[in-house]
């Protein structure tokens, strides 16, 4: 079981049930420099959240080499297709340095939501605002989609 939920800030204040509940549906991710933790155009399945470490995020255009858009470091949060309700990443994810992470299937957060709404809405919120710098209006966008994706599979 992770010890890590409550030093990481998406889960700070949360009480213990909460916290009882959502630990479980986390796995613990280690990656060596360079290793490729998400491949442009594979299945979305996993939304990840860094604890330690770098990662780069690399997109390839249709015609021409790829591109290294942007580092991510410890508290931000990669894999967003697999919680907007895209199929494929649209882009790749490579570690830059050794790196610990943690992640959560797409399915176990939507049930986060639907079956225990104001820790699914408390998730929601923070998982929003580590996005926020790269993404306009980011909480009501996530909140929005998570919603309507949590009713469609249930």
């Amino acid at each position: 079981m992770l010890n890590t939920l409550p030093r990481i800030p998406l889960f700070e204040d949360l009480t213990e049930e909460q916290t009882r509940l959502v630990k479980p549906l986390f796995e613990t991710v280690l990656a060596a420099p360079n290793k490729t933790l998400i491949h442009q155009g594979e299945p979305a399945v996993y939304l990840y959240i860094i604890l330690e470490g770098i990662a780069l995020i690399h997109y390839k255009p249709y015609d021409a080499p790829a591109l290294a858009l942007t580092r991510l470091r410890a508290g931000d949060a990669f894999g967003w297709s697999a919680v907007t309700g895209s199929l494929f990443y649209s882009s790749s994810i490579i570690s830059e340095t050794n790196l610990e992470a943690i992640r959560i299937k797409r399915k176990a957060l939507l049930q986060i939501v639907e079956q225990y709404p104001e820790t699914g809405g408390i998730i929601l919120e923070r998982l929003a605002l580590s996005v926020s710098p790269r993404w306009r209006h980011a909480r009501q966008q996530v909140e929005q989609i998570l919603r309507a994706r949590s009713q469609k599979e249930t």
